[in-house]
């Protein structure tokens, strides 16, 4: 049985930190990266009403700090890829669906001897830059020994 309430506590902490950074400068980018609402349900939900195993949830919400302080630093990315996806969106009192291009950057680095994934998302040629994942890769201890931790599909929409 899970404590819920630990749960909970660590949830409330996690957005309330979250909340506060709102955005960071990215030298990469060269832009600010908004950290957004969307971004901290897609730390809790795979996709739209399918939650995240909850040690998943937690493990992502432990390394938040780490992802505001890769953003900070990083110059270069690991990873790019940009897919066309489809938007429900009201044109004119009526919901329509369009499609925009969705651009995916990659952050990868080992802080504090934990290797982190931060993507950050952009949809549309206009769209603002902002959080959309911390993808926890792997565990490193001071021996050197690797731990493999399998939470990560490969697919940018979903991690």
């Amino acid at each position: 049985m899970e404590d819920n309430s630990n749960y909970e506590k660590l949830r409330e902490d996690a957005l309330r930190y979250y909340n506060e950074i709102n955005h960071v400068y990215s030298p990469l980018l060269q832009d600010n990266i908004r950290f957004s609402a969307e971004g901290f349900n897609h730390i809790i939900f795979r996709r739209a009403r399918t939650e995240r195993d909850r040690s998943s949830q937690i493990m992502r919400m432990k390394l938040l700090p780490l992802a505001k302080n890769l953003v900070e630093v990083a110059t270069t990315y690991q990873e790019f890829e940009e897919t066309l996806q489809e938007f429900e969106v009201k044109h004119f009192k009526k919901r329509v669906v369009t499609t925009k291009p969705v651009y995916y950057w990659g952050l990868i680095a080992i802080i504090d001897g934990r290797k982190i994934k931060v993507i950050i998302r952009k949809v549309g040629e206009n769209g603002t830059l902002h959080f959309w994942s911390i993808v926890p890769a792997w565990m490193t201890n001071k021996y050197r020994d690797t731990r493999f931790v399998a939470t990560m599909k490969g697919n940018p929409e979903e991690d």
